[in-house]
């Protein structure tokens, strides 16, 4: 059974849970109610912005504040996703039976990722309609855009690693969801007490997801940023397969 087997099998299973589609509509729905928001309050305030050449425009105030929206939503919907991708299937005692067909715990775990993070990118997407969907009527800061978009991205990405880690090592769903989110709140916020205390640099801001995603909403975009998202992506998938190989070979 290939990776590309597995990720199939987990996106069918995805679309026959009721929770992903509970999980869509109501965060498609209240971004776009805060889309609304946005732009009214844009199309308000256009006159007096009119007067300053570089003011902050439709990008600014409209597409990106709402990928923020998204970046807050996502600590509660990435781990409600993932806590049943490896801790659902030992709780329901079906994790032997990909055991017993020969599947490396790689493959398990790569294709179990592969078809969470589509279903985030699928709902980035969707979200990204909303202020494209006015391109033609209004000036969209093309680079700021793709540059934000590639932060959520990332950030998607390493927030569906630690949930698919966390889900390795919790015995049920509910204990995956909750370290998940812990985890992912702790690596946003670890740089807080630094920040407060006026250091701004060191390595303990250097270990904060508010330090590398931040940039990138602003239309920066850093190798430095990106490596980390990357580390983090492939620590946390290779501590999850090394967790699953030692359960497959205690049987």
């Amino acid at each position: 059974m290939s990776t590309l087997v597995v990720a199939r099998l987990e996106w069918r299973r995805l679309l026959v849970r009721p929770l992903a589609w509970v999980l869509a509509a109501m965060t498609l729905a209240w971004l776009g109610w805060n889309f609304t928001l946005l732009l009214g309050s844009f199309l308000a305030g256009q006159i007096q912005r009119a007067a300053l050449p570089d003011g902050p425009g439709f990008t600014d105030l409209v597409a990106v504040p709402l990928l923020g929206q998204l970046a807050q939503m996502a600590f509660l919907v990435v781990p409600l996703l993932t806590m049943s991708v490896l801790a659902g299937e030992r709780r329901n005692g079906t994790l032997p039976l990909l055991f017993a067909a020969g599947v490396p715990a790689s493959r398990i775990v790569l294709g179990k990722y592969l078809a969470i993070l589509a279903w985030l990118l699928l709902w980035l997407l969707l979200t990204l309609s909303m202020p494209l969907a006015l391109a033609h009527a209004t000036h969209l800061d093309w680079g700021k855009l793709a540059a934000a978009t590639l932060g959520l991205v990332l950030m998607l990405a390493a927030l569906a690693a630690l949930g698919v880690a966390c889900s390795g090592f919790a015995s049920h769903p509910a204990i995956a969801a909750a370290a998940a989110l812990i985890v992912a709140l702790a690596l946003w916020s670890v740089n807080l007490g630094a920040q407060m205390a006026g250091v701004n640099g060191g390595a303990i801001n250097w270990l904060a997801m508010s330090t590398h995603v931040q940039p990138l909403l602003r239309g920066l975009v850093s190798s430095a940023d990106v490596l980390w998202f990357v580390l983090l992506i492939a620590l946390s998938l290779a501590l999850a397969t090394r967790r699953l190989a030692t359960e497959m070979e205690h049987g």
